[in-house]
This record gives structure tokens, sequence and C-alpha cells, in this order.
């Protein structure tokens, strides 16, 4: 009957570096694996799932053990470790969800070549190739520029400071010294997150050569997590994120916040910047070299996806403070994370999953082509990059060369990133590396092709129309294992021109050159599927001479209606006793609406079911409440009455299979669901 919130962490570590939903409550008393598991207390879980495998009697229970253990040291930064784990999950007959973690884990430690052949034989047993085409075209691909570190003139190492902990995303500070980020036993505070087992993050300050750093400043650095900070040219104003508890539900997120240095030397107080929505993240600011535009990652569902990156600008005027933030264009931002900007003079550098890359995040630079468009992103490749996560890229000022040209040796560049990357060298997980670039060896003189023709720039768009592969097939209520193409399907293309219609192939794809400065919207139906849509624009994409064919990626995926089965609606959430819709429920609520306005002739049925404590004519009003605050809600939004029905089931048919007072927590939670139902 009791809801419980979900608890938002920030997590500096594995690389992973945004936030986490954790359904956590970390004043339970843990006395086994699972239970610690289910809490994200991944240290925790690790010591007694160690304990817990060789007792295990059955292939089926080493199975479980071994993924949760694999899955326990990937969330602790134990990539290696973590690879023996999957696979002994695997050949205990886990499944594809313990194979698709070895081949990335596999990845992740740069052994591209069975990476290749595991995610090959995922592919088969998923029945769908499709969804790992492109992990086994990056295997390929960072196999080859792996070989070509040579040509590179790039050296990487570890720095002197770095600790048997997490430091990442170092920034200068005004007077030449290096600020970043670290949750070693140095940081404020003295308790542990549960987590990581180490301490909550904090900022520190070093000399780039020394080996000692210091607490930043003890008045910004609190006992909750405090990481990422940038500074005014001056220095004397600071951006970072503070993580702070939402007023109504406690719920912890990521917030930027400023600090001013005052005439006695002493930073103010942290405010937050006005501009910041609630339930939202926002993470790794980024201040312009004049101070006018913050740019920042931020987790907003009008985003294209994942974490995107944004830039808003300085109003002293403003009620605010700061203009309204702006989406960067979908040259930059994918539908994965984009994390980490910062600059080198007009070169944009940040981190992203979501574009080609070695393993993780990759560091990207692109550049403004002009006012509104950006180039198309380069990936800086190995041995910047690897199959880990890399990102927090800075660099020095570059030497004077006083008119000279550079000869080989010379120096080009140096700077610092960081890196989980495994290797003997790394001293913690997340660990901050220096870099330098000389000149490479004159390569042996190329062919001159002087018939090439020049290519006229274009931009392609790619889709393709899939469906979801569920754990149990035909049960929308397991656990998604992958997409397979849906053939035959028809896409509306719009784009504020006559629409026009494509009918796609038996690999769910089809391909159109796009206009420039142009939004674009693709809906997708078939026969037995909810119609859904896409959106695409190529604002901001700018035409870059050096690339003048640009590629891009859509996908629509269309939903199976499976009539008259319930569907559970994720993170529908109610406080106790209470029926109201929380704002925390409305983004999914949201999207159902959608989905009805998209598919204006299906009616359903809203059910809410509780758990088994309370009374049972109690919870039978409680559950048609709350069913009926769901219907409501689709009314406000435009949906007709006749389209919607509501039920309470109140503590019939719990989804989990567990005597009442022998229940789990997290099988209480699963028993308190709202779902919907297609009726016809």
């Amino acid at each position: 009957m009791i809801m419980k919130n979900k608890v938002t962490f920030y997590a500096a570590l594995l690389g992973l570096l945004w936030l986490f939903c954790a359904s956590c409550n970390y004043t339970i008393k843990v006395k086994n694996g699972p239970t610690a598991y289910e809490l994200k207390r991944y240290h925790d879980a690790i010591t007694f799932l160690q304990k817990e495998y060789p007792k295990a009697k059955s292939r089926s229970e080493k199975g479980k053990i071994a993924y949760k253990l694999a899955d326990s040291y990937t969330n602790t930064g134990k990539n290696n470790t973590a690879i023996q784990w999957y696979k002994t999950a695997y050949d205990n007959g886990y499944g594809s969800e313990a194979l698709r973690g070895y081949a990335y884990a596999l990845k992740q430690a740069e052994r591209y070549k069975e990476a290749l052949e595991v995610f090959k034989e995922l592919g088969i047993e998923i029945g769908s190739p499709y969804e790992y085409r492109k992990e086994i075209t990056a295997c390929q691909v960072a196999t080859d520029w792996n070989k070509q570190i040579p040509e590179s003139g790039i050296t990487v190492e570890p720095v002197p400071f770095n600790s048997p902990q997490n430091d990442f995303a170092p920034i200068w500070f005004p007077d030449g010294r290096l600020v970043f980020s670290s949750d070693r036993t140095a940081a404020n505070g003295k308790e542990s997150y549960r987590w990581t087992g180490n301490r909550y993050m904090d900022m520190f300050i070093v000399e780039p050569n020394q080996a000692s750093a210091q607490l930043f400043d003890p008045g910004l650095n609190s006992p909750t997590h405090e990481a990422t900070p940038c500074f005014a040219a001056s220095g004397k104003e600071v951006f970072f994120v503070r993580t702070i508890a939402d007023e109504e539900t406690a719920d912890q997120y990521c917030r930027l916040v400023v600090a001013q240095l005052n005439e006695r030397n002493q930073w103010s107080g942290a405010e937050l910047l006005g501009f910041q929505k609630p339930r939202l993240n926002y993470i790794h600011p980024c201040l312009s070299k004049d101070g006018n535009y913050l740019y920042f990652a931020c987790n907003d569902p009008e985003g294209w996806g994942g974490y995107d990156l944004y830039v808003t600008t300085r109003k002293p005027n403003s009620e605010t403070g700061w203009s309204e933030p702006k989406l960067l264009s979908r040259s930059i931002n994918t539908t994965a994370n984009e994390l980490f900007p910062a600059f080198e003079g007009d070169t944009l550098f940040f981190a992203s999953n979501g574009h080609p890359g070695m393993g993780g995040l990759d560091i990207f630079k692109t550049y403004k082509l002009d006012k509104t468009n950006w180039a198309p992103p380069v990936n800086l490749k190995s041995p910047i990059n690897s199959g880990a996560d890399d990102f927090g890229w800075i660099t020095q000022p570059a030497p004077a060369t006083n008119g000279k040209t550079l000869k080989s040796g010379d120096l080009i560049k140096s700077g610092f990133f960081t890196s989980n990357r495994a290797n003997e060298s790394a001293k913690g997980q997340d660990d901050i590396y220096a870099f330098s670039q000389r000149v490479p060896p004159p390569k042996p003189p190329k062919k001159v092709d002087t018939t090439s023709v020049a290519v006229q720039p274009q931009m392609i768009i790619e889709g393709y129309v899939v469906e979801k592969i569920f754990a149990t097939p035909d049960d929308p209520n397991t656990k998604m294992i992958g997409r397979k193409p849906v053939s035959a399907a028809n896409v509306l293309i719009e784009n504020g021109d006559k629409p026009t219609n494509i009918k796609v192939n038996a690999d769910g794809y089809f391909k159109i050159v796009a206009k420039s400065q142009t939004d674009y919207k693709f809906t997708a139906t078939k026969d037995g599927y909810l119609s859904n849509y896409t959106l695409f624009s190529t604002k901001g994409i700018g035409t870059d001479p050096k690339n003048p064919v640009q590629t891009f990626e859509v996908e629509i995926v269309l939903d199976k209606i499976y009539l008259n089965k319930e569907i559970v609606l994720e993170n529908i959430y109610y406080d106790y006793d209470k029926w109201d819709i929380r704002p925390d429920a409305e983004p999914t609520l949201n999207k159902l609406a959608e989905v009805l306005q998209q598919n204006p002739k299906i009616k359903i049925q809203l059910g809410s079911h509780t758990d088994c404590r309370g009374n049972d004519n109690y919870n039978q009003g409680l559950s048609q409440k709350r069913a009926q605050s769901a219907v409501d809600y689709l009314l406000r939004k435009g949906i007709i009455p006749e389209r919607l029905t509501a039920l309470g089931y109140g503590e019939q048919n719990p989804s989990a299979d567990c005597a009442c007072n022998k229940c789990t927590e997290p099988e209480h939670q699963r028993n308190r669901r709202t779902t919907f139902k297609i009726l016809e």
C-alpha cells in the first residue's frame, strides 16, 4: 500500500558520471547479497554474494548470483573481474542478459576481437543481428584506430595526484593550479556512499606536477556531493554541481550552483541558477571565455534523449539572470548521452556514448561553422579514447613557435583528461591522465589522385522501423532484450512540404536525402501495432567541406497491440494513503496520452494494484481512486471519456509470487503498480 519514492544519486564512477535512479533506503539493515544488490549497495552486495555463490545448490541459482556479482563489479569500476563473472553467469544458464554484459565488458577491456564474436553470438541468440550491428562495426574500427597510435604522436600517462578512489574532470584554476573532483578519503563528511563504498564527492586543488592535493574550499564542499566546477576568467566566480533534495519529495537531484569570491577572499554561499526545472538533473557546467555563455548537460525528456548539451546566455536584468537554455543541434546531441563540455579556443570538446566510438564514453571535438551551425563531431581516437569511459578534456596553452615551422618531435599541445581504462598504471577507478602530442615522423608521400570529383554536400537520413524483443516472447511485462526490424511498415514523412509515404523493406529500412534547416517528423504504421513517430531536425547542422556527405540515423519503435493484456506503466508512484497523481508520474501518463492521440481508435482500461498489506476493502477502494486519478489526468489531456475505463484491483492478482508476510520490500513494490489494458 505504501508507494516508495525513487531517489536519484550522482555517481562519479566507471565514467558513468551522470545520474542514477535507485529505489534506495540506506537505513535498511542488509543481511544478504540480493537485498544489497536491489538497493544498489553494490559495495556491500559483492561481499555477501561472494560468500553466497559457493553455497548455491543449483545451476540456475549460481547463474543468478554470478550475474549480480558481475553487475556489482561493473558498477564499482572493476571491469576485468566483471568479465569472468558475466561468463560464469552465462555458462550457468542466465541467458542473453549475461551474454550482453560479457560482450560490453570485453569491449571495455579492448578485447575487440573477442567482443565482436560475442556480439555476433548475442544477435543470433536474441533473434536480431540488427541490434548489435553498430557494436560489431565499432569493434572493427577501434582495432584499426589502435594500429594508428604510432602515427598520432600522442603519449598518455597517469598524473601523480591520482588516488585509489575516483579522480576525474580536471579544470584550470586561474592561478595555474588544477581543480578536480574526487571521492578520496580526504573528502568532506564521515559517511561512505554505499553504491561505491567511497566517500561522497568533493572538489580538490593541486599543482599539476605534485602528488598531494587539498580540499578546494571547505565552505563550498559539504557532506553531500559537489563536483565538476568551472571558473570565470577572473577567478571570482565558480559554477559547480551539488546534489540537493527536492522540497516536496526529498528526492536528490543534481543542480547547478554558483558562488562568488568576496573582498575577504572567501567564497559566498552557493546559490541555485534560476532557470533549472524541478525533477531534472543538471550537470557539468562549462563557462565561455567571456563569461556570457554557460554550457551544461541535462536529462530533460524534451531533448533528443539521455543527457544532452545545452547553452544559456547571461542576462543580468532577467528574473533568473540567465536566458531559457537552448538545446544544441543534432550534429552534437544524440539519443544517448552527451556530457562534459569544454572549450579550447573556438573548439568544443565533449564526451558521448552516442556517436561512433571505441567503447563507453569517447571524447569528441566540433566547432561552430557560423552562428547556429556546428561541424560534424570528430572522434579523438586512440590513445586518448579507449574501450573504457574517456571524458573531462582540458588543454594547456600551445607553446609559442615564434613563426618557426614545427619539426618532428616538437610539442604541439598537452593537457589532461579522465579515463577508467584498466592498465598497470591505473591507480583508482576513474583516474586523471596527462597527454602530450608531438609532431610525428613524416609519412611516406602518398600518390595524389587528380581524377577525384568534388562531392556535393548532402545530408542523408537512414531510418529503421523496429519492434521490441522481450525475454518472454509476447509478454511486454518481461525485460526488453533487444529490437528487431518490422517489415512492410508505412512511414509518413512530414517536413512542412507535401507529406510523402514510404514503405520500408524487409529490414525495416528507408532512406531520404534531407533538406538543411528543416524539421522532420516520421510516423510509422502497420496493422497489429500502435503507430508511433520520431522527430529529427537538420537545423544547426552545418556543411563541412571535409565531410560533405553526412549520414544520420533515426529509429521508430512500434509496440505490438496485446488485446486484453495488462501492461505495467513504469514510474507511477503514489504517496502513502493518497491517490493524487504526483509530478514524477506525469511524464509516463503524458506519454500514454500521446499514444492515445496517435492511435485514436483504441480504448483502454487503467488499472491500479496495491500490495497485500492493509485491509482488503480499504485497498480495493484506494486502488479504485488511484485508477480513476490516472483516467482523470488523461481526460485533462483531451482524451475523450468513452475511450477510458478505471478499475481498482486492490490486492488481487499480485505480480510477485510470495506469501504476504514473507514478501521483501522490492516484491511489495512490484505488487504496487498501475497498468493499462487495450480493450479494442
